[in-house]
C-alpha cells in the first residue's frame, strides 16, 4: 500500500465542518457494527521530528469518540456532542506516512451526557488511549450528499 493510500472500505468523512476539512481529511469505515475513523499522517500533521503532532492526535481523538456515538447510538444521530472532557494517553509515536485508525465504544449515554473510550493505532500499533465525556447538545441538520456536513 502506498504512503498516501486509504485502506479499502474507508470513505471520506462528511461531518465536522471547516476545521476538520483544514486538518483532515478523515475517513470512516463501517464493518458490521464496528465503526472506525482514520487518516494518513501527512507532513502538515507532523512536528519537527516527523511524527504526528500531539495536537493533531488530540483533534482526531476528539472526533473519534463523539462520531462513534453519533454513528452507533440511534437517538444521537442528529445531535451535536460538544466535549466536556477528553483524556488522552499517548502511547507511542505515529510517524509520517503511517495510517492512523481509531475504534471506540460508548460506555454510557444518559439524557444529557455520553461517556466513551477508544484506542488509536498507527499501522496496527497502539499509539493513543482516549476517554471522554460529551454533552448531548442541539440537533443539527444531517449532511447532504456532497455537502459540507458540518
Amino acid at each position: 500500500m502506498s504512503a498516501t493510500a486509504v485502506p479499502e472500505g474507508f470513505g471520506e468523512l462528511r461531518l465536522g465542518g471547516d476545521f476538520v476539512k483544514a486538518n483532515g481529511p478523515l475517513y470512516e469505515s463501517f464493518e458490521g457494527d464496528a465503526y472506525r475513523l482514520g487518516f494518513r499522517v501527512e507532513k502538515r500533521h507532523c512536528n519537527t521530528m516527523r511524527i504526528c503532532h500531539g495536537g493533531m492526535m488530540a483533534t482526531f481523538c476528539d472526533m473519534l469518540l463523539p462520531i462513534t456515538a453519533i454513528r452507533s447510538v440511534e437517538t444521537l444521530g442528529e445531535r451535536f456532542l460538544p466535549t466536556v472532557s477528553l483524556d488522552i494517553d499517548y502511547l507511542a509515536p505515529a510517524p509520517l506516512g503511517s495510517w492512523v485508525q481509531g475504534q471506540a465504544q460508548v460506555l454510557r449515554s444518559t439524557r444529557s451526557l455520553v461517556f466513551a473510550q477508544g484506542l488509536v493505532t498507527a499501522d496496527g500499533e497502539p499509539v493513543a488511549r482516549v476517554s471522554g465525556v460529551f454533552k448531548i447538545g442541539a440537533a443539527f441538520a444531517p449532511p447532504r450528499a456532497g455537502g459540507d456536513g458540518g
